[in-house]
């Protein structure tokens, strides 16, 4: 399974508290990219590295097929990665931009880098890369903003389970900034 979404809608966070509750392997991808030395370039301009796609895309398919283990791979850039036919089911987090956009700060992620993230948020580019990648029926996608991540694993299992429907459309933050004449604070 992967676990999806813009930097700051709590990923990782709900990834590893999952892959404890499921006792699965978590593969952070950019803890990965970064330990294993996959990544192409550095971004100084963002403070970031620049993984290499075809590098990271091999050494998932090697971990995929050497673990006995249900696993849980998380990342903004999953879907450049992890192949359709290894994907049970894809979840997609989102967060309102207000809320991303502190969560953000609070991490130390400031200035254009910010506006950037809450951009793709507000955008659907995450959801849109699911969606392109793993078709609509593989995609569940799961509001974070008033949740904390026990919440989200919760409702993570519970659609797992078959209790809840996995679906997908249930956020649209364009159309919230649009109701609320803030598009521009946002997307300028």
């Amino acid at each position: 399974m992967v676990v999806m979404g813009t930097p700051g809608t709590g990923k990782t966070t709900v990834s590893r508290l999952l892959a404890s509750r499921m006792k699965a392997l978590h593969v952070d991808l950019g803890e990965l990219v970064a330990a294993e030395k996959l990544f192409s370039s550095v971004d100084r301009k963002r403070k970031s590295l620049v993984a290499d796609i075809p590098r990271v895309a091999r050494r998932v398919r090697e971990i995929i097929g050497k673990s006995r283990r249900s696993i849980i791979i998380d990342g903004h850039y999953v879907a450049d990665i992890v192949p359709f036919d290894s994907v049970h089911l894809a979840f997609v987090l989102r967060c309102d931009p207000d809320k991303l956009k502190k969560r953000l700060e609070s991490e130390g992620v400031k200035g254009e880098k910010n506006l950037e993230n809450v951009a793709a948020e507000i955008l659907d580019v995450c959801l849109w890369d699911a969606v392109n990648a793993y078709g609509v029926k593989k995609i569940c996608e799961i509001d974070t903003s008033n949740k904390k991540p026990e919440d989200v694993v919760k409702e993570i299992l519970a659609v797992l389970r078959g209790k809840i429907k996995a679906t997908i459309g249930k956020v649209d933050w364009l159309k919230k900034l649009e109701e609320e004449g803030r598009v521009r604070e946002f997307l300028g």
